[in-house]
């Protein structure tokens, strides 16, 4: 099979966290990790089952959509 998203999704967390410092301890190190999956990696990265748009453009549709029904 094709890893290609894998090795994509590695290479960022390799980049943006895992080589910006040294970590202390694993538990600083797993907080890191998980901030930046929640806060940068979740929240650009288009998805499919949102008709390819980032959950940011998203929300700003569905959000421009009730306002204008209200």
């Amino acid at each position: 099979g094709d890893n290609a998203a894998m090795e994509s999704f590695f290479s960022l967390l390799q980049k943006n966290v895992l080589d910006r410092r040294r970590w202390a301890t694993r538990e600083e190190l797993r907080l890191a990790i998980i901030t930046w999956i929640e806060r940068t990696y979740h929240r650009r990265r288009r998805q499919v089952r949102l008709g390819r748009l980032t959950p940011i453009e998203y929300e700003t549709i569905m959000t421009t959509q009730v306002t204008l029904a209200a």
